[in-house]
């Protein structure tokens, strides 16, 4: 039987299931049983089979399965796309996500990706480790739900010392989704989480102590919340408005790279930014993309960032010789009135990282030997290589210049111990008369090392 024929044989005595009021787009009240309704492409809303990411988050280092894992989908842009779901004693989750419809109901094209948190580990993704899109499109029908199910719905958490209790509660507004909530001690963050389409937030890991609790997001602003964290703090309120918003803006100047090149701008919360890997965790819609002069972040709430040029794979990083101008990180506060940024960010071209992690992160089943491109006029470079956690595990700050155009090469076996089921990252910067030229991306050169 025709799918469309069945699904109106389920829908008969059903008015919502032909575009009645009662049918709420994203619910499954006034639908049989198993559907969900849904908006349709060029019609009335109705019930259709709902689509469902299913995957299982476990341990990175044993394989072991991670039961309550918090699991929310986000958008291109970073908003929720879902509500939140727990992950089961067997660490395997099923994470309902309301989807438009072409004319027979099938997903129409969109791209999502997953937040997931857990108490004793670190939050994923987390720079370097990038979330995969997962295309909803791709989603197969599977006894009456449309599955999305692959290798990229399956995520690995890297453990970290778990101390602490919890922070849990949600966010008050018509439109609380894809808040990034955070939890400040001293000024510093010790936990963040993603409030899910309703609003709701768990913190894990917290420290006892005085804890201020604030939600940002671009065109929205919570907090803050003092609470004292002794032990789990459960229902906390955080009322969000659109109060203190102001525009940031600068400029970027792009230097000794290829023509055409542009770059985009973040600003990351301050309490967030670690000066070791200069990276943190920024606001949705708080980021301005393609930029190759001129640029404004509209919508920002109060508080202080760090703004970041060049983060992104662009083939572009921030000049990283902080002897000249416009190249320090940039620390801005932001109070209700517009911040202009008076000197321009420089930006130059990265040195290209050839292997492992060239595209994106790669499995590795030895100890890697790590190849970069060469610069030119350089004296010599150094190197860099880290955890997952931010933890620098080996350097060499004198590395000789390479022959010819030929790439540089260093291989870590016998140089370093690699831990299974960790992933790693490495950095290189070239340097030339005593200063810094240019630099591997922030984000590449990200491999998991699996034996």
């Amino acid at each position: 039987m025709h799918r469309l024929a069945w699904l109106g044989m389920i829908c008969l005595g059903l008015t919502a299931c032909g575009g009645d009021a009662a049918c709420v787009v994203g619910a499954a009240e006034g639908c049989g049983d198993g559907l969900t309704c849904e908006s349709i492409q060029g019609g009335e809303p109705r019930c259709v089979e709902p689509v469902i990411v299913r995957g299982r988050v476990f341990d990175a280092l044993d394989d072991a399965a991670i039961e309550g894992a918090r699991i929310v989908a986000r958008d291109a842009n970073g908003g929720a796309r879902s509500g939140v779901t727990f992950s089961g004693p067997d660490g395997e989750y099923a994470l309902p996500i309301s989807v438009p419809r072409d004319a027979e109901g099938d997903p129409l094209d969109e791209a999502v990706t997953l937040r997931v948190d857990a108490s004793g580990y670190q939050s994923f993704p987390s720079p370097p480790r990038q979330a995969v899109p997962l295309d909803l499109v791709t989603a197969t029908l599977v006894e009456g739900e449309w599955v999305v199910e692959n290798a990229a719905t399956d995520v690995a958490l890297i453990p970290r010392e778990a101390s602490g209790g919890t922070i849990s509660g949600t966010v008050e507004h018509p439109d609380p989704g894809g808040m990034l909530v955070v939890a400040e001690q001293g000024g510093a963050a010790v936990a963040t989480s993603i409030t899910g389409t309703g609003g709701s937030f768990v913190l894990y890991d917290v420290p006892a102590g005085a804890t201020d609790v604030r939600a940002y997001r671009a065109g929205l602003f919570a907090g803050p919340v003092s609470v004292d964290a002794t032990g789990d703090v459960d229902g906390v309120v955080l009322t969000a408005s659109g109060e203190g918003l102001a525009t940031v803006g600068g400029s970027v100047n792009i230097v000794n790279a290829p023509g055409g090149l542009s770059t985009s701008v973040i600003l990351v919360v301050a309490s967030t930014f670690d000066e070791v890997t200069a990276r943190g965790e920024t606001p949705t819609g708080l980021r301005a993309a393609p930029v190759d002069g001129p640029f404004t972040i509209e919508g920002v709430p109060p508080g202080r960032y760090a703004v970041l040029a060049a983060f992104e794979n662009d083939d572009l990083v921030r000049d990283p010789d902080e002897g000249i101008a416009g190249t320090a990180i940039v620390f801005v506060d932001v109070a209700g009135a517009d911040v202009d940024i008076s000197e321009s960010f420089k930006v130059t071209e990265a040195l290209e990282v050839i292997s492992p992690g060239a595209s994106g992160l790669e499995i590795v089943t030895s100890p890697p030997e790590l190849v970069f491109a060469q610069d030119s006029s350089e004296d010599g470079y150094e190197l860099r290589l880290y955890d997952a956690l931010g933890n620098l595990v080996h350097e060499d700050t004198m590395l000789p210049p390479g022959s010819g155009s030929m790439p540089i090469r260093y291989p870590l076996e016998g140089v370093v111990t690699l831990e299974p089921g960790m992933i790693y990252q490495f950095r290189a910067w070239s340097f030339g008369r005593g200063s810094l030229i240019s630099a591997t991306e922030d984000l590449r050169g990200v491999f998991q090392y699996e034996p």
